[in-house]
Order: C-alpha cells, then structure tokens, then sequence
C-alpha cells in the first residue's frame, strides 16, 4: 500500500515539475545522462585494459 502511494505521488510530482518547471526538469534529466554517459565510459575503459593490459 505504501509502495503503491509512494510510486503515484512520485509520478504526480514528476508531472508537475515538468508541467510547471520545464527548464529545471530538463536540465536534471541532462544532468543524470551525463552522469549514466560518464558511468559506461567508465566501465567501457575498465573492460579494455583489463582484456589489452
């Protein structure tokens, strides 16, 4: 039950930031690919020195 209020309040305010705050919610989203996009080089360097070192 609480999960189930916690997911619909979650999307509610998801709504609302875009609806009301488009430049700040785009500019979390840029954020957070930049961080995913900064991960997978991350690992995609681990895995090529660990398979050429």
């Amino acid at each position: 039950m609480v999960k189930k209020i916690l997911t619909w309040g979650g999307l509610a305010f998801l709504v609302f930031f875009i609806a009301f705050r488009p430049d700040e919610a785009s500019g979390v989203v840029g954020s957070l690919a930049g961080g995913i996009l900064d991960a997978a080089n991350g690992f995609a360097a681990f895995f090529t020195n660990l398979v050429t070192g």
